[in-house]
């Protein structure tokens, strides 16, 4: 399964990743705005905004690029390690 992880920490960007090969899951973890943010994101399986940490901007570009796609769509307030590991344990 593919996953897109929209803001987070910056410090924390290695963890998720763990997190998510933990759970056989590829993930692109975006905690910037890039200029080119619309082209990166591609086809995941599960979108995951962590909601307190990004921009409305960045929020409206992923959806955007997800928007027509089978792809689940999943808001989170906290961008904790815990958080992610409890969204990947209900969808793996």
């Amino acid at each position: 399964m593919s996953v897109v992880i929209i803001g987070g920490h910056d410090r924390m960007v290695s963890q998720y990743k763990k997190i998510c090969k933990n759970y056989k899951c590829k993930a692109k973890v975006f905690t910037q705005m890039s200029a080119s943010l619309d082209k990166q994101i591609g086809k995941p399986d599960l979108l995951v905004l962590f909601t307190n940490t990004v921009s409305h901007k960045m929020i409206k570009c992923a959806l955007d690029e997800v928007n027509g796609l089978d792809t689940e769509i999943v808001r989170c307030h906290t961008s904790s390690g815990t958080a992610l590991t409890e969204i990947l344990a209900c969808r793996c």
